[in-house]
C-alpha cells in the first residue's frame, strides 16, 4: 500500500531535523532573517501596522513575551498575527517563482513568537523555519499557476506552512506534523477578489490570518485533534476544490534536492513581485543609455499575463494601489531614477510630469511570456526617445533570484534603505542576531528574540 504523498513530506520533515545543515542553507536562513526583519521594520509606522497591533490586541488580548514589530510584546497567537501582516505591509517580503507566494512571513512569524514564549534552542528554530518554507513552497508549486489566478497562495499554501513550521518549533512527532498540516489545510482561504474590489489595504490580513490558523493548527494537533491525511490530494482537498493544476510531484518528489528555502527570492524593488522584470529592464536601459524621462516618447512594456491578474492597477487612487500598477512603478523609476520606500507610501499621483510621462507607457502581454510562466518571468522594455533613438532590454529572471543573488553586504545595505529610521547601532545588532543562524556552533544556544529587534 503506497502512501499519501503529503505523508511522504511529513516523514521528510521529520528526517530533515535529523541530519546536519548544509553551510549553504545556514547562510541562507541567515539570509532570510535579515529580510524578514527589513520587512517588518520598513513598515513599523504604516497606519496599517497601527491597525494590526490594535486588532490583535482587540481579538487576541492578554498580555505576553512574544515581540511586536513597533509595539508591545503580546501573547504568541497575537503576535504571529501582527508580525506576519507587517512584514507584507511593504511588499518587500520575500517571494518564489514557482509557488507564487511568500515564505518568509507564513514560516518566520509563528517560530519567532513561539520562540519568544517557551525556550528552544537555534537549531530548532532553524528547523522550524526550514520546514515551514519546505512545506509552504511545495504546496504552492503543487497547486500551480490556476489556482495563484484565483487564490492568494500565501494564504492558502501558506496556512500549511505556518503550521508545519509552528509544529516543529513545539516539537510535535511526525504524526501530529502531518495533522498540523491537515487541519490548517482545512482552513485555509485567500480570494484575490480584494483586488477586483479595490481592497488592498486587506492584503496584509491574508498572511496574518494564515499564521494564526497554523499555530492553532499545531496546538490542536498538539492537543489530540486529527488533521486531513490528504489535505492536498484527495478528492475534497486543496487541489481538486482550489483550482489546482501544478505538478503534484512537488509534494514528495526531489526529497534529496537542497532545502526549498534556497530556492526563494529576495525582492530587489518595494513593490508586487510582478511587475520585478519590467523593472528590472527598465534599469537596465538607464544604466546604459541613460534617457532623459523628459526626453521620452513612448514606453512599451510587454508582459506575461498573469501579472496583470494581479498587479494590473492603471493608475493608482491610494497609496496602497501603487505597489501593484505597471505604469506608476515604472514611470516613477524613468522621472526619478529610483524607486522607494517613499514613493509607495507617499506618493504624488496627481503630479502633471509622473502623470503625462505615465499616459506614455503602453502595456501589453504576450502568450509566449506566459508560457515560460512561472519559471520565468518575461518582461521586454523598449524606450523610443523624441530624436528617434530607441532602446530595448528583456529581463526573464529577477534581481534576487536565486541565479541572481544579493550577497550580506547588499543585504545590509538593501536594509538601511528599505528601513532608514534603523540607527546604525541597531543595524549592527540586528544584522549580528540573524548571522548567528549561520554558525553551526551556536545551534545549542537558546533563541531569545528581544523586542528591541523589533524596534520597541
Amino acid at each position: 500500500m503506497t502512501r499519501d504523498p503529503e505523508a511522504v513530506l511529513a516523514a521528510h520533515l521529520a528526517a530533515m531535523q535529523d541530519r546536519p545543515l548544509a553551510q549553504a542553507t545556514r547562510d541562507r536562513l541567515a539570509q532570510a532573517m535579515l529580510d524578514w526583519f527589513t520587512a517588518g521594520w520598513s513598515a513599523i509606522g504604516m497606519a496599517g501596522a497601527t491597525a494590526l497591533r490594535q486588532l490583535a490586541a482587540a481579538s487576541m488580548p492578554g498580555q505576553g513575551t512574544a515581540p511586536v514589530f513597533g509595539g508591545a510584546s503580546m501573547q504568541p497567537l497575537a503576535a504571529g498575527f501582527t508580525n506576519a501582516g507587517i512584514a507584507h505591509l511593504r511588499e518587500i517580503d520575500d517571494a518564489h517563482r514557482a509557488a507564487m507566494l511568500h515564505p518568509g512571513v507564513v514560516a518566520i512569524s509563528p517560530v519567532m513568537a513561539l520562540a519568544a514564549a517557551q525556550a528552544m534552542p537555534m537549531r530548532r528554530v532553524a528547523d522550524a523555519i526550514i520546514a515551514g518554507y519546505e512545506v509552504a513552497l511545495r504546496v504552492g508549486e503543487a497547486l500551480g499557476t490556476r489556482h495563484a489566478a484565483g487564490f492568494h497562495a500565501t494564504a492558502t499554501a501558506g496556512c500549511v506552512g505556518a503550521a508545519a513550521a509552528s509544529a516543529v518549533a513545539l516539537g510535535l512527532p511526525q504524526a501530529q506534523l502531518h495533522h498540523a498540516m491537515g487541519i490548517a489545510a482545512t482552513q485555509s482561504a485567500g480570494l484575490w477578489q480584494l483586488v477586483d474590489d479595490e481592497a488592498h489595504e486587506s492584503k496584509s490580513l491574508h498572511p496574518a490570518f494564515a499564521v494564526r490558523n497554523g499555530m492553532t493548527a499545531a496546538w490542536a494537533a498538539q492537543a489530540g485533534f486529527p488533521g486531513a491525511r490528504a489535505f492536498v490530494t484527495g478528492r475534497r482537498g486543496l487541489y481538486a476544490l482550489l483550482a489546482g493544476d501544478g505538478p503534484l510531484a512537488a509534494l514528495d518528489g526531489e526529497l534529496d534536492a537542497p532545502e526549498r528555502l534556497n530556492t526563494a527570492t529576495i525582492k530587489a524593488w518595494p513593490c508586487c513581485a510582478q511587475l520585478f522584470t519590467p523593472l528590472d529592464a527598465t534599469r537596465e536601459i538607464m544604466d546604459r543609455h541613460r534617457p532623459a524621462a523628459q526626453e521620452i516618447e513612448s514606453v512599451d512594456v510587454v508582459i506575461f499575463p498573469h501579472a496583470l491578474k494581479i498587479a494590473g492597477v492603471h493608475w493608482p487612487s491610494k497609496a496602497a494601489e501603487t505597489p501593484f500598477s505597471l505604469r506608476y512603478v515604472v514611470a516613477t523609476l524613468l522621472s526619478k531614477g529610483r524607486l522607494g520606500i517613499e514613493d509607495m507610501e507617499d506618493p504624488d499621483l496627481h503630479s502633471p510630469a509622473l502623470l503625462a510621462l505615465a499616459e506614455r507607457v503602453r502595456v501589453s502581454t504576450h502568450d509566449g511570456f506566459q508560457q515560460a510562466f512561472p519559471q520565468k518571468r518575461p518582461a521586454r522594455v523598449t524606450i523610443m526617445m523624441k530624436d528617434g533613438r530607441s532602446f530595448e532590454a528583456l529581463r526573464e529572471l529577477r534581481r534576487g533570484d536565486p541565479e541572481d543573488p544579493f550577497d550580506w553586504p547588499q543585504l545590509q545595505a538593501r536594509m538601511r534603505a528599505f528601513a532608514p529610521a534603523m540607527t546604525d547601532t541597531q543595524a549592527d545588532s540586528l544584522s549580528r542576531w540573524c548571522a548567528a543562524f549561520a554558525d553551526a556552533t551556536r545551534d545549542d544556544d537558546p533563541c531569545l528574540p528581544s523586542p528591541e529587534l523589533f524596534g520597541r
